[in-house]
């Protein structure tokens, strides 16, 4: 720790020597000026009614091209982008000096992430912060007990002045795991056991920081970044991409068009096609090509194509349930089935006609089953059937009539059953409820009370 201690001048020297350039990455340089951009709010989010504050030292302008030396969440799922000792928060807005929130660290960073160690509590959701051959840890912005330590001490066998790191929790690496890079080496570290894998990647290196979100995995190469399988390293196509369509608001640029945001967006109104939630408790909306996932609250909503996580479906499906661990997609007259690990994989032999299957002629409405049930309920215009999963061959054992003329989506949750028409849902404690109610419950903003919109 005494190395790591500073005059407290040096501060003024730093802010006086801004004027200069700094220290880039070799290949790159980065010209300083105000961005003119909203801050994020509390939890990273763009705010669209805040005005950009003048902070009292030069800012590089993300838009023109920066590349980042590390980029994170933290525990409150607040994205921090990091270049030399500058840090964003979120998504537009200035920078700060990275010592107003990590006030222990003084100048340009090599790598950080935010661990996932459920195993051990006292490490899960820690920022780690990697400058050297030391690493810090960082719990609400406060420097944890013991830290800074050699890297060595803390990750064996893991090399000093890393290119990047980040996290790879069980299911989407085969245990809890860490990836740091370095040049053109990739470093498997498992949590548990400490044992350290050296991969080869040849699609993957290089990494000037890496980042995960919402089970997505993106090596950083300056201003472009890929997509990649955290377990074989292999990218997805159609990359590299622009960080600045992606990972920032800049004036003009984007991957989206404002008809499809207007369309597909959390806060468009158009109904969904059809909601659940799968054994790992992730909810899932879906809307035409897209879906979105609303149990990331903490990290932010974003919607993705359907074939992103689902390739074999193309187009709107009409209504998805999960069961015994996989995810049942009713698609017009066909059943797809997908194994509800983090891959979704299409179990073989599918799709299948939906009669086959569930012994229900499509098309469905939308179908639900409520947690460790064996029932599936499906909604076929005025009616509800029941199909009980573990009969041989399956059918309908039950049919109920229902006083909507037409249900878009339906799910069940911890709140019980929830029944979508248009921009409105209702909730019922029970399917025999929804059944068996002959007056409606009082009606839900779906924008406003589930996905958190203005109205």
């Amino acid at each position: 720790m005494r190395l790591l201690s500073l005059p407290l001048c040096l501060s003024w020297v730093l802010a006086l020597c801004l004027a200069a350039p700094p220290h880039h990455k070799e290949g790159h340089s980065d010209p300083y000026h105000k961005e003119d951009h909203a801050h994020p709010d509390q939890h990273g989010h763009p705010d669209q009614h805040s005005h950009p504050e003048h902070s009292h030292h030069h800012d590089f302008v993300r838009c023109s091209g920066i590349e980042f030396d590390a980029i994170t969440l933290d525990e409150h799922g607040v994205t921090y982008f990091i270049k030399d000792d500058h840090l964003w928060k979120g998504y537009r807005g200035s920078s700060e000096f990275i010592n107003q929130t990590f006030h222990e660290l003084h100048g340009s960073i090599d790598a950080a992430f935010r661990m996932h160690h459920k195993v051990k509590p006292e490490d899960h959701d820690r920022v780690f912060i990697f400058k050297g051959d030391h690493v810090w840890s960082f719990y609400n912005h406060t420097l944890e007990d013991g830290f800074p330590k050699l890297i060595n001490s803390e990750f064996p066998g893991i090399p000093y002045e890393l290119d990047a790191a980040v996290e790879c929790p069980s299911g989407e690496c085969n245990k809890d795991a860490v990836l740091f890079f370095k040049g053109s080496h990739v470093y498997s570290y498992d949590l548990l056991t400490h044992v350290v894998k050296e991969k080869d990647w040849p699609a993957v290196m290089n990494c000037t920081s890496a980042f995960r979100w919402l089970e997505h995995y993106y090596c950083f190469q300056g201003t472009k970044f890929q997509r990649f399988h955290p377990v074989t390293g292999q990218v997805s196509e159609g990359y590299p991409k622009d960080v600045r369509d992606y990972f920032m608001k800049c004036p003009d640029r984007g991957h989206g068009d404002k008809t499809r945001e207007a369309v597909f967006g959390r806060c468009s109104g158009k109904p969904f096609d059809a909601f659940t939630a799968d054994d790992e408790g992730k909810v899932y909306a879906f809307r035409g090509d897209y879906f979105l996932r609303l149990d990331t609250k903490r990290d932010g909503y974003h919607y993705w194509s359907i074939t992103s996580n689902w390739k074999e479906l193309h187009d709107h499906i009409n209504a998805v349930f999960t069961w015994d661990h996989k995810m049942y997609f009713i698609q017009g007259d066909q059943v797809y089935i997908y194994k509800s690990d983090v891959h979704y994989t299409l179990v073989e032999g599918y799709p299948k006609p939906v009669e086959e299957e569930l012994g229900v002629k499509g098309p469905v409405d939308a179908a639900f089953l409520c947690g460790d049930s064996h029932v599936v309920h499906i909604i076929q215009g005025k009616r509800m059937l029941v199909v009980d999963m573990l009969e041989t061959p399956r059918k309908v054992v039950r049919e109920w009539p229902l006083h909507f003329d037409h249900v878009d989506a339906a799910m069940c949750g911890p709140e019980g059953i929830r029944v979508f028409i248009g921009d409105i849902y209702y909730e019922y404690g029970s399917p025999m409820l929804l059944a068996t109610s002959k007056m409606e419950p009082h009606p839900h903003k779906t924008r406003k009370e589930l996905l958190g919109c203005d109205n």
